[in-house]
């Protein structure tokens, strides 16, 4: 992804190295919030799964929500039996806040979740993960949507989750197919600068995450999953839709005016495939002319419209300046993101007094095709001018793609983006964090520092062990 900002980019995905430390590979995290009955069979099955299956270190944490029975309890004597298990206090509830706050203290290279009840097959616990160890992927997420998946579960929830998956597609432009499965794995390194970006606190906290990868280009893997669900769930579902879809148009507000840093999220450049150049062939050109004329299409539509409009009301000059100045900002706004990948506000304004230069060139070729064409027929109909009009703007089009390309957004130079190491090290400054284990699994050693302060005050150290 093209950036403009001084940001660091993020290390290139590798195969997480096979020498052993203290820190685990994969840390499971499990939020809860008054599972006193099922939170004990969950982490003993989990465990035995993760001990006789999973070829990695592990650690399972405890997520506890502000549980106001013995679910505190139990999660410490778990934390106490099992080396391999520790327990997390949080005094408020929320399952993204949950999530933040573990997975921004965990010190493993990968993240994972699920929820207490078990609904998914622990069998797609290690190709969810898989992806992410190899360095294939950024995230992982198990969908109940996917053909082969086998889910079992009432037509309520049926039509409310493809519903809401539905929304996701149609406001956010979402390619995942499943957004709230309660089975998810992250990569520790894009969880350091993809967490502090996530605001919900709650079950959206899902959504906002996925939706801001895939904005960013990391990479999504999709596993089909067997789910059975539980009639016993604790989900209020009304209130949990409602919220959902006020985080649907808060994420897609910030979307549309480009108030979110996603180049924080870029990878190096040449990391994507689709970034290595071939010989005799442009970095990136086929990409940027589908864009470029799928925006170009909308843009000359919508100036075909202003001068329609504005036509009624002035001459033929006049309305034709007026419909191309305005249609001109948009078409420079809508290239500088769709076409040419460029994010966030900084040189927008640049941008923008370049475009409407490459818009002066356009009024002169389309200005001048309706001065000949007055002075050969002296009054031609209005079916005409839009003719001559649509013949002049493909030349202009032509010129101004070559424009765009080599003098608006030139493509950067590779040494242009800071080196890997150099980022790496300046992006993520490093913070002490403690978690004390009782065994092998668990350890001591540092951690990332929290997505933010006021999550730090709801971590309790005293439980944390």
């Amino acid at each position: 992804m093209r950036t403009d900002t001084s940001w660091g980019t993020l290390p290139a995905r590798e195969h997480l190295p096979v020498e052993v430390t203290d820190a685990p590979v994969l840390d499971v995290t499990i939020p809860v919030y008054n599972e006193e009955q099922d939170l004990e069979p969950c982490v003993r099955r989990l465990h035995e799964h993760l001990a006789r299956t999973f070829p990695y270190s592990f650690r399972i944490t405890i997520a506890d929500n502000a549980s106001t029975d013995r679910t505190p309890q139990v999660a410490a004597r778990l934390d106490t039996e099992i080396p391999e298990v520790r327990a997390y206090r949080l005094e408020q509830k929320g399952r993204g806040r949950a999530l933040r706050t573990v997975w921004s203290h965990s010190d493993a290279p990968v993240l994972a979740y699920m929820d207490v009840d078990l609904s998914t097959d622990l069998n797609a616990l290690l190709p969810l993960v898989a992806p992410l160890i190899s360095g294939h992927s950024d995230l992982a997420i198990g969908s109940r949507l996917s053909r082969s998946s086998r889910v079992v579960r009432g037509p309520k929830r049926e039509f409310i989750s493809r519903a809401y998956n539905l929304i996701l597609k149609s406001s956010l432009s979402a390619r995942f197919s499943d957004a709230q499965c309660g089975f998810k794995a992250i990569r520790g390194d894009v969880a350091q600068r993809l967490l502090p970006m996530v605001e919900d606190t709650g079950w959206f906290f899902d959504t906002e995450m996925l939706v801001l990868a895939e904005r960013a280009g990391l990479r999504i893997h999709e596993v089909p999953v067997d789910w059975i669900d539980d009639p016993d769930s604790t989900v209020h579902i009304v209130k949990t839709a409602a919220e959902d879809l006020k985080g649907v148009w808060r994420v897609g507000r910030a979307l549309a005016v480009g108030a979110l840093p996603l180049d924080r999220l870029a990878r190096p450049f040449g990391d994507d495939p689709r970034d290595r150049r071939i010989g005799g062939v442009p970095g990136g050109l086929a990409r940027q002319l589908v864009g470029f004329c799928f925006v170009g299409a909308l843009s000359t539509l919508f100036y075909l419209l202003l001068y329609s409009g504005f036509r009624s009301m002035a001459s033929p000059q006049l309305a034709n300046a007026a419909a191309l100045l305005v249609s001109a900002i948009a078409n420079t706004a809508a290239n500088r993101r769709l076409t040419f990948g460029v994010r966030g506000r900084e040189r927008a304004v640049r941008h923008q007094a370049q475009g409407l230069v490459v818009f002066a060139i356009g009024l002169a070729l389309t200005s001048g095709s309706l001065a000949a064409l007055d002075a050969a027929t002296g009054t031609p109909s209005h079916s005409t001018e839009l003719a001559v009009l649509i013949a002049a703007n493909l030349a202009a089009t032509v010129l101004r793609f070559l424009l765009l390309r080599a003098w608006v957004f030139p493509e950067r130079r590779t040494d242009d983006f800071p080196a890997r190491d150099t980022a790496t090290s300046s992006a993520t400054a490093p913070a002490t964090a403690t978690a004390t284990g009782t065994g092998t699994g668990t350890g001591t050693g540092t951690a990332p520092a929290p997505a933010s302060s006021s999550d730090t005050a709801d971590l309790d150290p005293r439980t944390a062990r």
